[in-house]
């Protein structure tokens, strides 16, 4: 069977009584829309809670404080009892209207706004729920980590109270609102499908509760991709899988299992991170001096084995000669050596120790944002991961190849034959020397997940992917992801559809690229090489991307082999000229190469009226029906 889907974030959703978020009462009308197109399945973004700041950098969905605890912002205000003071009751009523009308999410507003609301709610019946018995028991049957949860928010003030009842009251109300859209969406024939971070907040509930199980000496991240030239920092401590699997991955059981009250399906983000994650020295800001963990490490004798002799010194320590300044730093070679380097011999320089980590030069640079200090700030950050190796960070004696080396200045100063050398020992080391090490890593722990609960499973498996990652998923029948733009077969420039596997979801685009319109206009050379050789068209690519064009793409994406094909909201849109936002910039729900985005994107049309397109709603189930879906 094949079938298809829409996916957007619950925070994107918008109705006409939305209180400036989406909620989950909001989601039960995005499944209305779902079933009325003929789709089977809606996929959204991670729902836990992240509050951490009470600022807007919380609305990060991928750094929650619990794996269990839902956000609050998600709460439902319209679910619940009207306040009894009826001059408070006017103040919310009048700012859900005011909140409503924002063109994208206020977070901290609405955010405060809810806590509000829930604490007046539960100092005006919050004793009669307590007592309740569906209330003691929901406490009773999530208390292994709701306990945690709650205590943790007092200790840490996260929620102005110190009632540990307050906690409870509050994800009892959401634990309810969301198991009663998962009924509505089974009994519209829809599956909900839930995503799962592959990391958690370094300061949350989780790594204070059960610190055995994180490693906070190492900070998760990703490696160089289309994304980020200098890889994705994404500050969550990595796993202590050792830990973990002294007792059979039980966080990660209960974890799976908690979601399964939800959704029928998920998604594993970034599953590559059960067969090694890329992990990242505390002392960096971004993911170049990053190394895989845990990964097959190699000796000066491995290395000298590929004829390979440089001085150690060299390949580890930063390579700053006086054309390396000059490139780097144009006009301030002068102010950049006095302050921050010291003379080696000749044109060799070093780093002075208080400027010898990435960390050191951001802590200097705090605070000044003009031009000039960022250049500086940024081409320090260059210097400092301008090597060849790095060591390992467990064993000192151990290497790892730098990461995307061959674009810095210290791989051009080498002699021919060198780079000939290093570039084999490279391609050996990052896709032969780990594959059956990290195929038994995965192994170790993926099964014990999969078989956790009764969910469809797939899996996020983009970006640098070993050989070995294809072998498990079809072993353990997890769907892989297929993106036509980031082809996994690195000879062709765009991915063929007709080869999607079955067990696998395609899609256009996702939350952390481009919707199709943006990528369309954002660069025409490519968009005409799709136009002409993917989509068979002789002429001069259209632009903007019309709506017929937009029809054709989405329905060769539909008629591929994929057992899901899932289309982001915003992609169903772009087959309407009436109907899609016209500023196709707007639509953008992340920018993974700004760690500080702001996570803010509404739909600009209420789901009232998309309810009402009878014509393009008409035509979406035409096309999911003529696709065979």
């Amino acid at each position: 069977m094949r079938i298809a889907g829409c996916a957007i974030p619950v925070f994107s959703l918008r109705t006409k009584g939305s209180f400036g978020v989406g909620d989950f009462g909001d989601l039960k009308m995005m499944i209305d829309w779902v079933a009325l197109t003929g789709q089977k399945i809606l996929q959204i973004l991670p729902v836990n809670d992240t509050t951490a700041t009470h600022t807007w950098t919380d609305s990060y969905p991928y750094s929650c404080i619990s794996v269990f605890a839902l956000h609050p912002q998600y709460c439902d205000l319209r679910q619940l009892p009207k306040l009894n003071n009826a001059k408070d009751q006017k103040y919310f009523d009048d700012l859900q209207v005011k909140l409503n009308a924002l063109s994208q999410i206020d977070y901290e507003a609405v955010n405060n706004a809810k806590i509000d609301f829930l604490m007046k709610l539960y100092a005006q019946a919050g004793k009669r729920t307590v007592a309740s018995d569906t209330f003691l028991k929901f406490v009773d049957k999530e208390k292994e980590w709701l306990a945690p949860y709650a205590d943790f928010c007092v200790s840490h003030e996260t929620y102005p109270t110190d009632d540990v009842r307050f906690i409870y009251f509050m994800q009892y109300i959401l634990d309810g609102q969301m198991r009663s859209a998962h009924e509505y969406a089974a009994e519209k024939g829809v599956m909900l499908k839930g995503d799962i971070p592959i990391g958690v907040s370094r300061y949350g509930c989780d790594v204070w509760a059960e610190p055995r199980y994180f490693n906070m000496n190492g900070q998760a991240g990703a490696p160089p991709d289309a994304f980020s030239s200098n890889g994705q920092n994404w500050g969550f401590p990595t796993y202590n899988w050792d830990e973990m699997l002294q007792d059979d991955c039980q966080w990660w059981v209960r974890r799976f299992r908690n979601m399964s009250k939800y959704f029928d399906a998920y998604r594993i983000d970034h599953v590559l991170g059960f067969f090694r994650i890329w992990e990242i020295p505390l002392h960096s800001v971004h993911g170049l001096l990053g190394q895989f963990s845990p990964a097959l490490a190699m000796s000066m004798d491995d290395i000298h084995g590929y004829g390979l002799w440089l001085p150690e010194d060299f390949m580890v320590e930063p390579f700053i000669a006086d054309w390396v300044i000059d490139r780097f730093f144009p006009g301030h070679q002068k102010y950049v050596k006095t302050t921050f380097l010291n003379h080696s011999h000749d044109d060799i320089w070093t780093l002075k120790p208080e400027f010898d980590t990435q960390r050191k030069v951001e802590a200097f640079f705090q605070g000044h944002d003009d031009e000039k200090s960022v250049a500086l700030r940024d081409g320090l950050y260059s210097l400092i991961s301008n090597v060849l190796f790095v060591r390992d960070h467990r064993n000192p004696n151990l290497f790892h190849p730098r990461i995307a080396a061959q674009l810095d200045p210290v791989y051009e100063t080498m002699w021919q034959h060198d780079k000939d050398n290093f570039n084999r020992l490279y391609n050996d080391y990052y896709y032969h020397r780990n594959n059956q090490f990290w195929y038994e890593e995965a192994m170790k722990k993926l099964p014990r997940l999969v078989d956790a609960t009764d969910m469809m499973v797939c899996a996020e498996d983009l970006g640098m992917v070993p050989d070995c990652v294809p072998w498990v998923l079809n072993q353990l029948k997890i769907l892989s992801l297929e993106l036509q733009s980031m082809p996994k077969d690195s000879s062709v420039r765009f991915g063929c559809l007709d080869r999607n596997p079955w067990m696998s979801v395609c899609t256009i685009s996702s939350h952390d690229s481009a919707t199709l319109r943006m990528w369309w206009d954002e660069d025409w050379e490519r968009a005409q090489c799709y136009y002409n050789t993917v989509l068979g068209y002789d002429n001069a690519a259209p632009h903007p991307l019309p709506e017929w064009l937009a029809d054709d793409i989405v329905m060769r994406h539909l008629q591929c082999p994929s057992a899901l094909c899932i289309i982001t909201l915003q992609d169903w849109l772009a087959c309407s000229e009436y109907l899609r936002l016209p500023d196709a910039s707007a639509e953008r729900i992340n920018i993974p190469a700004n760690p500080k985005h702001y996570w803010r994107y509404r739909m600009h049309i209420s789901l009232e009226d998309l309810l009402k397109a009878d014509g393009f709603n008409e035509k979406i189930r035409g096309m999911i029906k003529g696709a065979g879906r």
